[in-house]
């Protein structure tokens, strides 16, 4: 029941609305197929200090750093069905940033590119079709254009990104 016609679902991730952002993300199950996710998202969000320390490069250095627009594309595999348990999946963005330096007038933007592969869990823990989905990844990303200095300081644009978030969702029948 339900697999012999698409199903649409709407998805946020509320942490990002906290750090001054957004994301909203549209994922389709295509029909006849009970395991695979695809879908395209829209999000920003400032970044906060713990995350831009964590490049060792960055740390502790004055930087603000927002993720300005993301646009990515999503794929995902359900290993018993889409929207319950365990999955693998796949992101493929592309990303303005805005950085800033404390003490350091002017601010820069650059772009980049994103290649992500991605796991995790998702809980549908009521009888309606919303759901929690906890993941995280590892991703591959590439400076394509514009500035990440500001003034005479480079900002290092580390070519490895570790990444995890909650998404809510809200399944359409």
């Amino acid at each position: 029941p339900g697999e012999s016609k698409t199903q649409i679902s709407l998805e946020i991730d509320p942490t990002t609305f906290i750090f001054k952002g957004y994301a909203f993300h549209l994922r389709i199950k295509p029909k006849n197929n009970k395991n695979l996710l695809v879908g395209v998202g829209t999000y920003a969000m400032d970044f906060p200090n713990a995350l831009v320390n964590l490049n060792k490069n960055n740390a502790d250095m004055g930087w603000d750093v927002r993720l300005n627009q993301g646009y990515g594309l999503f794929g995902e595999y359900h290993f018993t069905e889409v929207n319950k348990k365990w999955f693998l999946g796949s992101q493929l963005a592309l990303q303005q940033y805005e950085i800033g330096k404390e003490l350091s007038s002017g601010i820069s933007t650059y772009t980049n590119i994103l290649l992500m592969a991605t796991g995790g869990y998702t809980l549908q823990p009521f009888k309606l079709p919303l759901y929690f989905k906890f993941w995280g990844g590892v991703g591959y990303t590439a400076k394509v254009s514009g500035e990440n200095t500001v003034g005479s300081e480079e900002y290092n644009i580390a070519p490895v990104l570790l990444f995890g978030a909650l998404h809510v969702g809200y399944t359409f029948n």
